[in-house]
């Protein structure tokens, strides 16, 4: 008799599978870029479509809409549309209040008038 033991094959582990909430939360990822992009390009074409219609003010609610779904949807355009009015306060005394609170979640900066 042979009193040699053969060695067991090693114990293979897998992964976990992944659960439904951590596809849903990929899918979430990618919809809300896919909007902030969406709202990028209406910002862009908004400006053409402006000038090309002047009679009619099409470019400017293109452009609220972009601005909306750029800001709530990704911190970077958030971030670059606050740098945008931090160079250029025109843009954010034009502005209405309701649109700085649902894109920034803030009131609008009070900038006072430097006579003299």
């Amino acid at each position: 008799m042979n009193s040699e033991t053969t060695p067991a094959p090693p114990q293979v582990t897998y992964a976990p599978p992944m659960t439904i909430n951590v596809l849903r939360q990929g899918v979430k990822v990618a919809v809300r870029q896919m909007l902030a992009v969406a709202g990028l390009c209406l910002i862009v074409l908004s400006l053409p479509i402006g000038f090309a219609t002047p009679f009619l003010p099409v470019g400017l609610p293109m452009a609220v809409i972009g601005a909306v779904l750029l800001g709530r949807n990704a911190v970077w355009g958030r971030r670059w549309m606050e740098g945008m009015l931090a160079r250029y306060p025109r843009i954010e005394k034009m502005a209405p209040g309701w649109l700085m609170v649902r894109v920034f979640g803030r009131e609008k900066r009070v900038f006072t008038d430097k006579a003299g």
